[in-house]
């Protein structure tokens, strides 16, 4: 039975959500029409998923939900992964296609201190200001591709170079590699001769959780530290803390139904979720520089970016929190051609961005 119900989703925002798992419908197919990824029972595995997630939210009440950490074996979690990143990226390729990027928008690969990276450079960017930007996806999934429609725009309408980052993912590497690629790639751009203070650092959901951990990191290793950071949606408490992300499963069609509960102990990989690296709520956040965060109150990790919000401001860092109602998560990408409400925080974040190199 779905968690999310749809008599409670905006219905544009609906007709979009089912556009694209459409896409990502074909692009599972695609994958399993593939002979090499015949060797499980998807259906059953599916339907397990299925239950499993019911249970994840059934047990929240109980709280025993760290009995559904070995739910899947490590073969069928890694089984999982491939699926959902096809689906992914297949969606993602759709989106290129609709929305192509401008030919006069120059796209490099590049070796960031041993991360895989993508230049993106628009015309008119200014070449000592960069956009550092860590995709979202769960941990699990997600790329420079499959964000590439945005991080361009966002490049476009900022004027600034992009450094899109694509970190190692979970399963296969768990904590700590991701945040150890995004601040080995940090380093690297700073080792290139940019200045700190000409990097704004920004990611969605996982990605934003990434924004933080990096920023958390390199101030404990006395890294400097850039001028900004924008987070859309970020995860921020892998503990399960917050009464928000259940509460507002009913109204989230993105993360509801997804099956989550086994992608934090994919990522956790046994380490402690309230560790201040993994769940940036419980660090330090005195030093941090100014912080954007967006979010929707119907989504399930408003509650993480509420709390992470007060907590900065109490820190003494200049947080910004800007709210949105009956949004789906991280909508400024989702929504990016369709929705005014898009179009109004990707504004919001360029002047933002803008504020800080006055």
């Amino acid at each position: 039975m779905p968690i999310c119900n749809r008599s409670k989703i905006r219905p544009d925002v609906l007709k979009l959500m089912d556009d694209l798992l459409k896409e990502q419908m074909n692009g599972v197919m695609e994958f399993l029409s593939a002979k090499e990824n015949q060797g499980f029972d998807f259906g059953t595995l599916y339907q397990r998923l299925i239950s499993g997630n019911e249970q994840f939210f059934k047990k929240k009440r109980e709280g025993t939900i760290d009995e559904l950490y070995g739910y899947f074996k490590e073969e069928e979690m890694l089984f999982l992964a491939k699926v959902f990143r096809h689906a992914f990226e297949y969606a993602a390729n759709i989106e290129q296609k609709k929305y192509p990027i401008p030919k006069n928008v120059k796209v490099e690969p590049i070796n960031a201190g041993g991360i895989s990276a993508e230049w993106q450079t628009v015309p008119g960017a200014m070449k000592d200001r960069v956009l550092f930007y860590i995709h979202g996806g769960g941990m699990v999934l997600g790329s420079t591709n499959s964000h590439r429609v945005f991080t361009t725009t966002l490049g476009q309408l900022t004027k600034m170079c992009v450094l899109s980052v694509n970190y190692r993912l979970a399963p296969e590497h768990p904590y700590p590699a991701p945040l150890e690629d995004c601040t080995a790639a940090y380093k690297w751009l700073l080792s290139t001769g940019i200045k700190p203070k000409n990097i704004v650092i920004a990611g969605d959901s996982a990605g934003g959780n990434l924004t933080l951990t990096t920023l958390v990191k390199l101030r404990n290793d006395g890294i400097p530290l850039p001028a900004g950071a924008v987070c859309l949606s970020p995860s921020t408490d892998y503990t399960g803390s917050n009464d928000a992300f259940w509460e507002n499963a009913e109204t989230d069609p993105v993360l509801a139904d997804i099956g989550l509960f086994w992608w934090i102990p994919a990522y956790l990989g046994g380490a402690d979720p309230s560790d201040p690296l993994v769940s940036p709520l419980h660090a330090d956040l005195k030093g941090l520089p100014p912080l954007l965060i967006q979010a929707s109150t119907c989504e399930m990790l408003f509650g993480d970016s509420k709390s992470f919000a007060d907590r900065a401001r109490a820190a003494g860092v200049k947080a910004t929190l800007q709210i949105w109602d009956g949004m789906v998560h991280v909508f400024q990408s989702f929504g990016l051609h369709d929705l005014p409400e898009a179009k109004e925080a990707v504004d919001k974040i360029v002047k933002f961005v803008q504020k800080l190199f006055k």
